[in-house]
């Protein structure tokens, strides 16, 4: 299981890649599988993070973070 952990899609090599990085540990992240779209890499992605109840992160192809989706673990004080 990967309590701990998040699911990133992110471009690089020409493809997009899922990956999975411990919280804590983020210099090292594990690559899942490559696709040709990011569609089909964040549908894939989406699947990983909810299967495990962690936290999605969509990056562009520029590198920034252009969507968090969380499938568990989250604070039940945060108003909205």
């Amino acid at each position: 299981m990967m309590s701990n952990n998040l699911v990133h899609v992110v471009f690089k090599k020409g493809a997009w890649i899922v990956e999975v990085e411990e919280e804590l540990t983020s210099e090292n992240p594990q690559e899942h599988a490559a696709y040709e779209t990011r569609e089909a890499a964040v549908e894939a992605g989406r699947e990983l993070a909810k299967k495990n109840s962690v936290e999605l992160i969509v990056h562009r192809q520029d590198g920034t973070i252009g969507e968090r989706d969380s499938y568990g673990n989250d604070p039940r004080d945060i108003p909205g």
